[in-house]
């Protein structure tokens, strides 16, 4: 897979992550799989009529993660398991730098990401999983002119409702990818390295951001 489709398929992560948005009644007790197809259309039509995420506005972005998107996510548990065996060794002060840069590389990692959603619609498969379970996978498809898109959900039953904790966009599991690029990095430089890594890269991004919006001016 080139760059170009490896960067594509990760970037529909971020997206795929806000087709379950918004809090409501009842939530805690309803099934995955109908908290999936409930709020996926919702949230669409929300992204199809909103043009500035759709031009990658990132402040809106990160407001739409924010107050749609975190709810359903257990962003702790993401950060941690993509760290590795790391994590525990972690000061809290740590935990929480790295949860802040992780979670700013994926808004503004994805947020173009956004501006692909034009016509898409979502399929939201039979759930395989006993009623006891507490952690399932919800599988989907994103459909649209081209292929359907393979989008599958882990996720953990909570006192609070189904979280995420991690996504799979046509066979590449999220957590899987960036836990290979951490690691990397730890190895070298250590934790501080990694959050050090993480912020000079956000900031990158960021002027790249804004360096494209002044030549489109």
């Amino acid at each position: 897979m080139n760059r170009r489709i490896f960067s594509h398929v990760l970037g529909a992560c971020l997206a795929g992550v806000l087709l379950v948005a918004g809090p409501a009644a009842g939530a805690a007790d309803e099934a995955p799989d109908a908290l999936i197809k409930r709020t996926s259309t919702e949230v669409l039509d929300i992204i199809k009529t909103d043009k500035a995420i759709q031009s990658g506005d990132t402040g809106k972005v990160i407001a739409l993660v924010d107050g749609k998107v975190m709810p359903h996510v257990n962003f702790t548990r993401m950060t941690a398991a993509t760290v590795g065996r790391n994590w525990r060794q972690a000061t809290p002060e740590q935990q929480k730098r790295l949860q802040e840069e992780f979670k700013i590389l994926l808004v503004r990692t994805y947020s173009g990401a956004l501006a692909q959603v034009k016509d898409q619609t979502v399929s939201v498969k039979p759930l395989r999983a006993a009623s006891t379970d507490n952690e399932v996978i919800v599988r989907t498809e994103v459909l649209g002119r081209s292929e359907p898109i393979q989008l599958d959900y882990r996720m953990e039953k909570t006192p609070t409702g189904w979280k995420i904790y991690d996504l799979n966009v046509l066979g590449i599991w999220m957590v899987e990818t960036y836990r290979t690029q951490f690691a990397q990095e730890i190895s070298t430089k250590g934790v501080d390295g990694l959050i050090a890594a993480l912020a000079q890269r956000n900031k990158s991004n960021a002027g790249e951001k804004t360096n494209a919006g002044e030549k489109k001016s």
